[in-house]
């Protein structure tokens, strides 16, 4: 199954590596050369398809719990002073995903979105410390019955170069839905509340809707 985001650029692709190979499959004569082609073409195709895979995932909704929001790896657990939104210290939780990870965007929690807003900026590497202060990303925040406000932000890298966000302010959102979809590699940032006990390490790798990374 893949992502509604991917349909276009997956039919663009498998054009272009049908139309490689029928051209390559005419015009090259040496047999080494032509499977080569072939080969990089094929490799090609099936990198996009597995970047756009979008694989079932049902959460419990457990109001006690916060889930990873995307697929990826936890590479920030700190307090920070959270400045956009919440305007105080908060317990930021990020986490980066490589371009082999599924890219869709789901909600940590169920509630009701409180704050939705989009903002252009860089493309710096995702781990670069003022990414999420100067790449293109977006910021969401629900109103959880739990942990309260919650917000989490897509954050653009290097390689991602369209961020979509499916988030309206005043809609009701179940725990592990579509939020939205960053393409090519990224990373994203979770603001819990002061305290809130953490179940989750640096490094681990996490999937989401299935990963728990905080609970009460």
């Amino acid at each position: 199954m893949f992502h509604k985001e991917g349909y276009r650029i997956i039919a663009v692709t498998i054009l272009v590596v049908a139309v490689g190979i029928l051209f390559a499959e005419r015009y090259i004569t040496n047999d080494l050369l032509f499977y080569g082609i072939v080969a990089v073409a094929v490799v090609f195709l099936v990198l996009i398809l597995q970047f756009f895979r979008n694989p079932a995932r049902i959460a419990t909704e457990n109001p006690a719990q916060i889930v990873s929001p995307v697929d990826g790896k936890v590479v920030v657990i700190e307090e920070v002073f959270e400045k956009e939104y919440f305007k105080d210290q908060r317990l930021q939780v990020s986490i980066f995903m490589s371009p082999l990870n599924v890219h869709v965007t789901r909600y940590p929690g169920a509630g009701k979105v409180t704050y939705s807003k989009y903002h252009p900026g860089k493309y710096l590497v995702a781990w670069h410390p003022k990414a999420s202060e100067e790449n293109e990303r977006t910021t969401v925040v629900v109103r959880t019955q739990k942990f309260g406000e919650v917000l989490h932000r897509q954050i653009a890298g290097a390689l991602a170069k369209r961020i979509v966000n499916y988030a309206k302010e005043g809609q009701e959102v179940a725990q592990g839905s579509e939020s939205g979809f960053i393409k090519f590699g990224s990373r994203v940032d979770v603001y819990l509340p002061i305290g809130t006990k953490v179940d989750v390490t640096l490094n681990q790798k996490v999937k989401g809707a299935s990963s728990v990374i905080a609970s009460i």
